[in-house]
C-alpha cells in the first residue's frame, strides 16, 4: 500500500477552551494519508508514505513517528527551503461552532510536491496507490501531481481516492469540479454524504451519489453515525493487487450500520475507516466485512482523542466483523478497547 500526501505536526490542548486561553499543548502528529499508512502497518500490512517535509526538527518528529508505526518512509524528501507544516486545535469537536483549527502549512514542503521532484517509481510499485483530495488543494504543483497519478495509464496502481473535502484550503471555486472529476478516475472511492451533499449538492442520499459517480469499481458514501454503504462492481485481488473480475452493468448496494462508540474525538476516524476497508479488501474479504473493518478502525480513532489510534488486534477485529446482525449492533465500544482486548489476550497466553 501506498500513500502519498501532506503531513503536519499537531499541537493539541493540554486542557479546553479558546485557543487565546489554552496554556499549553501536547505535540502529536496528523495527516489524512500518513494516518491510513500507519494504520495499514499496525495491522500487519506494508505501507509506504511519500512526501516533502521540511529540514527541520518538525521534519524529523514526523519522519520518526510515522517510521515508527512500520511505514516505509525511504521516499519522503526533505526541503531545506520550505518549513514542515503544523497545526493547532482545540478540544471541542469539529462539528461544534466552539471548536477552532489553526493551520501553518502554506508554503510548506509538501505544498511543493510535484511530477518533477517525487519519486513516481516509488509511488507505482504500489498494489494500491491512496490519495486525498486535501493534496490538490495545497498548490497548483500538487494537483498537477495528483491528475498525473490518476490518469489512465499503463502500469498505473489501482487508485484509492478519499474525496475529503475542505472548503478552507481551497483557493477558489474550483474543488467541486476538480474533485469530481480526480473521484472519476479513480478505482475506490470514499465520501461522506454531508461532504457530497456540500461540493456537489447531492442531497438523494448514497443513490443519488453514485448516479454522480458511475465511473468507479467501489464507491463507498460514509454516513456518518447511521453506517456507511458500499457499491461494488470489481474488487482488487488479494494475489495481485489489481482490479480484477467482471465489471457488471449495475452494483448493488451493501450496508452496514456503524458502530455504538464513546466518542473522544471525531478527528481522524474518516482516514481510520479508509484503512480499515483497504485491509480487509487487500484481503479478499467480503463486501460486508470490509464495511465492518471500516467501522472497527473507526472506532478505535473516535475512542482517542489524537489523529491516530492503534487498530484492534487482527484476531479481534475478525471476531467482530464475523457476528451476527444482532450481536453486531448490540456492540459498545468504549475509550481504550482496543488495548483493553490486548492486555486481556497477553494475560491469558501461557
Amino acid at each position: 500500500m501506498v500513500t502519498l500526501g501532506e503531513s503536519m505536526v499537531t499541537f493539541l490542548p493540554g486542557g479546553p477552551g479558546r485557543l487565546a486561553d489554552v496554556p499549553s499543548f501536547h505535540r502529536a502528529i496528523g495527516g489524512a494519508e500518513s494516518n491510513v499508512a500507519c494504520a495499514l502497518a499496525a495491522f500487519g500490512h506494508t505501507a509506504r508514505w511519500i512526501s516533502r517535509v521540511g529540514a527541520d526538527g518538525f521534519g524529523d518528529h514526523l519522519v520518526e513517528r510515522i517510521a515508527g508505526y512500520g511505514v516505509d518512509v525511504t521516499a519522503v524528501r526533505r526541503d531545506p527551503a520550505r518549513p514542515t507544516g503544523v497545526y493547532f486545535r482545540t478540544a471541542g469537536d469539529r462539528g461544534t461552532g466552539a471548536h477552532e483549527v489553526a493551520y501553518y502549512r502554506a508554503g510548506s514542503a509538501a505544498s511543493a510536491m510535484s511530477v518533477t521532484d517525487v519519486d513516481l517509481t516509488a509511488v507505482r510499485a504500489a498494489r494500491v496507490l491512496h490519495l486525498t483530495g486535501i493534496t490538490a488543494a495545497l498548490s497548483d504543483e500538487c494537483r498537477d501531481l495528483l491528475h498525473t497519478l490518476t490518469a489512465p495509464a499503463p502500469g498505473r496502481p489501482p487508485v484509492s481516492f478519499d474525496v475529503n473535502h475542505r472548503p478552507g484550503l481551497w483557493p477558489d471555486d474550483e474543488a467541486a469540479r476538480l474533485l469530481l472529476d480526480l473521484a472519476r478516475r479513480a478505482d475506490i472511492v470514499f465520501v461522506g454524504a454531508d461532504e457530497a451533499e456540500q461540493a456537489w449538492g447531492a442531497t438523494g442520499g448514497p443513490s443519488a451519489i453514485r448516479e454522480l459517480l458511475p465511473e468507479p469499481d467501489v464507491l463507498v458514501v460514509k454516513q456518518g453515525a447511521k453506517g456507511a454503504t458500499a457499491f461494488v462492481r470489481r474488487t482488487v485481488t488479494a494475489e495481485a493487487g489489481r482490479v480484477a473480475g467482471p465489471r457488471a452493468a449495475t452494483a448493488p448496494s451493501v450496508f452496514e450500520p456503524a458502530l455504538d462508540a464513546a466518542v473522544v474525538a471525531t478527528t481522524g476516524a474518516g482516514d481510520a475507516f479508509a484503512a480499515g476497508f483497504l485491509s480487509a479488501t487487500l484481503r479478499g474479504l467480503p463486501v460486508r466485512d470490509r464495511l465492518r473493518h471500516g467501522h472497527l478502525f473507526a472506532a478505535a480513532a473516535l475512542t482517542t482523542p489524537g489523529d491516530l489510534a492503534p487498530p484492534p488486534a487482527r484476531d479481534h477485529a475478525d471476531r467482530l466483523a464475523a457476528l451476527d446482525d444482532d450481536a453486531w449492533g448490540r456492540l459498545r465500544l468504549g475509550p481504550g478497547w482496543t488495548q483493553a482486548e490486548q492486555a486481556h489476550e497477553e494475560a491469558n497466553t501461557p
